[in-house]
């Protein structure tokens, strides 16, 4: 039996067309599909029997999209701050994860990850991580949209031995879950400095007959650029273009460094780009010309990066900081402004993901991915744009109900697949645990 609802916010953004702002207008979704949106009155009239919820101090729009994310690591949070990408990866992270990850490690981190992001609106991630299965199932446990990327390696972790393994193991993962609903699978080689060109050769291969995207850590820092050149005698960004691998089905993770006539090959090639402003900031990686790619034509959505180095599954809060960021880098107070910002969290991630057809905007025929925003609180009033009070003066606490393929995920603040005190709970044995194995 088909379950028909009607939504009826005081603001409707559907993102598309560009800056739109409806007002006393109504969203019907009919299961997991949007059917219509229309004039309140007249989907009262046309829909009596629906369940009809009044969203009347809410702004109603399209879930967020984090594009690029470590997951699991929401459980080392806070477990090394304050330091440089490859001190922190080389002398803390990495070490950490060969003593502590395995698939109950991934499935727990994974789950109190996605309870975050769905209580920030987030409805859709990009994940990067191990144990590719223990992903899916925490996706399918949350009802989070999950895209799970099968990172590969040259070197071993407790997962896989060698890139060839990794490999092996994300394929397989993929068959395993790929008809599961909500669930998607890309390939992703950690970065230019962990994976080897023939690995990257594999991987082109492998994404073309598996219909695989490829997501991938660039030019984050100025020393991958500099080793690099020490090593191959070209930027890693051309090293990857000589391979065959930039395409519009590359997700590239930071592109923090990027010069001029890289935003060009960016922007022929059709590369989406993962922006993670709160990531680059904490470990001073730099600041990403998202202003000059974004006028170049190149595609950005927006990412968090994982909880180990933002140390917040915030997208609103990275929302605001992309915004200003690009500002000041840009030197251009009109860079980045509040509809374009909401449109790079939104449908510029479901473009990067090849799934704006689905998602991304509120259309009819899409997938009912939507929040709701409270914008009565005394932070955002008075209210004269809800765009602009939800870009640059609203907070992830105020976001109300969360829905993801027609289905609630939160309702009134409150989870309505998982249990908060358990999440709770399962944080502090894992801190527990590994505080006592970091200290022996």
């Amino acid at each position: 039996m088909t379950q028909i609802t009607c939504l009826h916010p005081a603001y409707l953004l559907p993102i598309e067309p560009d800056t739109t702002v409806l007002l006393k207008h109504s969203l019907v979704m009919e299961d997991e599909k949007i059917i219509a949106i229309l004039p309140e009155s007249e989907a009262r009239q046309i829909y009596p029997t629906a369940n009809h919820i009044n969203l009347d101090k809410h702004a109603l729009l399209p879930g967020f999209i984090n594009l690029h994310a470590h997951s699991a690591m929401s459980l080392l949070r806070g477990l090394a701050d304050d330091l440089a990408l490859m001190e922190w990866l080389n002398e803390h992270i990495w070490p950490a994860e060969k003593k502590h990850v395995n698939d109950e490690f991934v499935f727990d981190g994974t789950v109190y990850a996605m309870a975050e992001m769905i209580r920030g609106g987030t409805t859709t991630v990009n994940d990067m991580y191990f144990h590719n299965d223990a992903v899916a199932r925490a996706g399918i446990h949350s009802g989070m949209r999950t895209i799970v990327g099968c990172s590969v390696l040259e070197f071993p972790t407790g997962y896989a031995q060698n890139a060839d393994e990794y490999l092996t193991k994300g394929i397989a993962a993929k068959s395993e879950f790929e008809h599961q609903q909500g669930i998607y699978f890309r390939l992703a080689p950690h970065a230019p400095y962990t994976v080897a060109d023939e690995t990257f050769r594999k991987i082109i291969a492998l994404s073309e007959q598996h219909e695989m995207g490829i997501h991938c850590h660039i030019h984050e820092t100025a020393q991958e650029i500099t080793d690099s050149l020490k090593q191959y005698g070209v930027r890693p960004l051309k090293r990857l273009h000589n391979l065959g691998l930039l395409s519009n089905k590359l997700i590239a993770a930071h592109m923090v460094h990027a010069n001029d006539e890289e935003i060009v090959t960016l922007a022929q090639t059709g590369v989406h780009i993962a922006h993670n402003p709160a990531s680059n900031l904490k470990l001073a990686s730099g600041f990403a010309p998202v202003h000059a790619m974004q006028m170049a034509g190149v595609n950005v959505g927006i990412g968090t990066d994982g909880a180990a180095s933002n140390n917040k599954l915030d997208l609103m809060g990275d929302l605001r900081m992309a915004a200003l960021l690009a500002k000041a880098q840009s030197n251009n107070p009109t860079a980045l402004g509040a509809h374009a910002a909401l449109k790079m969290a939104t449908l510029n991630g479901a473009k990067a993901l090849g799934l704006d057809k689905e998602i991304g905007s509120l259309i009819p025929g899409k997938f009912a991915d939507l929040i709701a925003i409270d914008l009565s609180d005394i932070e955002t009033q008075p209210l004269f744009d809800p765009v602009s009070q939800i870009v640059y003066a609203a907070s992830r606490d105020q976001v109300s109900h969360v829905w993801v393929h027609g289905q609630c995920l939160m309702f009134n603040r409150g989870l309505t697949r998982m249990d908060q005190d358990e999440l709770i709970n399962k944080a502090h044995w894992w801190q527990q645990r590994i505080s006592d194995q970091t200290a022996q």
